[in-house]
């Protein structure tokens, strides 16, 4: 039996939980690792890098379903397309490991090197700069679907989605103390997004 939208989109919302759940426990007990200072992405090297590299996984699939369920019920397949592009920069995320760097793991090498390996490569763009400049894109397309106020907060959350996804890039080549903080300050803002427009969605009857 096909799933309905709103499986879809509670899929997609329950993944976007436990993303940020995942991550920020794991990096508040993970050893050695300072979660104001690295980012998410290294919480997948080390010993228990697979919790992060399954949660990178999950994440993915889950906005497989939520694309599919806003296309749905909002009928946007531009909008759908891009939230799918963000998936997959997830699921790039997790199969491309970053090299070790910023002392993390215990033992690598403190500050950030020019020298890095393809898959780390990789997971830099991939994980990084495509994924979120689809999802702010996403933003962007589904506020033309959206009314009143939820419009406006979609927007902001694009705008300030961008803005933080800048300061990340800018935050981690100067090798600044508050990368960490920054980017997940940038994940809440779109994953807070991803959950409350799920709510909405689940009270909105398909659009014609």
């Amino acid at each position: 039996m096909p799933s309905t939208p709103e499986t879809l989109l509670i899929i997609g919302m329950a993944t976007a939980v436990v993303f940020v759940t995942v991550l920020l426990i794991n990096g508040a007990f993970r050893p050695g690792y300072n979660p104001t200072y690295h980012t998410g992405s290294e919480l997948s090297l080390g010993e228990h890098g697979w919790i992060q590299i399954a949660n990178f996984l999950q994440l993915g699939t889950g906005m497989f379903a939520f694309a599919v369920g806003v296309n749905q019920t909002l009928n946007t397949l531009i909008g759908a397309v891009l939230l799918v592009i963000f998936g997959l920069g997830m699921i790039a995320a997790g199969v491309f490991l970053p090299d070790p760097t910023r002392g993390y793991p215990p033992g690598a090498t403190t500050g950030t090197s020019d020298k890095v390996s393809w898959h780390h490569q990789v997971h830099s763009v991939l994980g990084g700069p495509v994924a979120f400049l689809a999802i702010f894109g996403a933003c962007l397309t589904l506020a033309g679907r959206l009314d009143g106020s939820w419009r406006v907060y979609t927007v902001l959350t694009a705008v300030v989605g961008l803005s933080l996804t800048i300061g990340t890039a800018i935050a981690f080549l100067k090798d600044a103390r508050n990368t960490g903080l920054i980017q997940r300050g940038l994940i809440l803002v779109y994953m807070s997004w991803i959950v409350l427009l799920g709510i909405h969605l689940l009270s909105q009857p398909p659009q014609p």
